[in-house]
């Protein structure tokens, strides 16, 4: 899983400082695939290739992500750039798109989201789930939904109920809680993302 983020990296790290800073630009008006929300400016701006290399990987996820990357290169007029960490997502395993500028392909088959992706894992990993619940409530819970999780016994079996209601939960929810998550629970995040 790794190696479209070192490859989102390596082609980051290839931009002058100028060249980085159109594509930081370009970021924030690019049209994005329908659910996926935009990285704040704020936050945005000050991060070098690194730090924004983690929050696009963690924002759109890894498929996303990179087609993402390729698109905005191409926008600022770095299509050898983008060419290079096309060729090297094309090498490596769990191919990413083909075409340059074809943000539609991957929709036939969306990629799990991480929650869902590592579900098994939170219910039995999570150790404060009061804190998500807290960074939830009124966003993704409704009252009656965070009493509801709050009553059960288990951290397990607290998350169990939690991810109950996740079917009806869109893109955004999801993210919240994976937000949530990495701000609560860090070091478990990291270490799913690694696994």
């Amino acid at each position: 899983m790794g190696c479209t983020r070192d490859a989102i990296l390596d082609a980051l790290e290839n931009l002058t400082a100028d060249e980085f800073k159109k594509f930081k630009m370009k970021l924030l008006s690019v049209p994005l695939r329908e659910g996926y929300g935009r990285i704040p400016r704020g936050t945005l701006l000050p991060m070098d290739a690194v730090d924004l290399t983690d929050k696009l990987v963690s924002y759109y996820l890894e498929a996303y992500s990179a087609e993402l990357t390729v698109f905005v290169l191409c926008n600022i007029g770095m299509q050898e750039v983008a060419e290079q960490l096309q060729e090297t997502l094309c090498k490596g395993p769990g191919t990413t798109p083909a075409g340059i500028k074809a943000p539609p392909q991957t929709a036939a088959k969306p990629a799990l989201h991480f929650v869902e992706q590592h579900r098994a894992a939170l219910i039995a990993r999570v150790t404060d789930v009061d804190g998500v619940l807290d960074a939830l409530y009124g966003k993704v819970l409704t009252e009656d939904q965070y009493q509801a999780v709050r009553a059960e016994c288990t951290n397990s079996n607290k998350m169990r109920k939690l991810f109950s209601f996740a079917p009806a939960w869109n893109l955004t929810c999801k993210n919240l809680l994976l937000q949530a998550l990495r701000d609560t629970q860090p070091y478990l995040v990291v270490d799913l993302e690694q696994s």
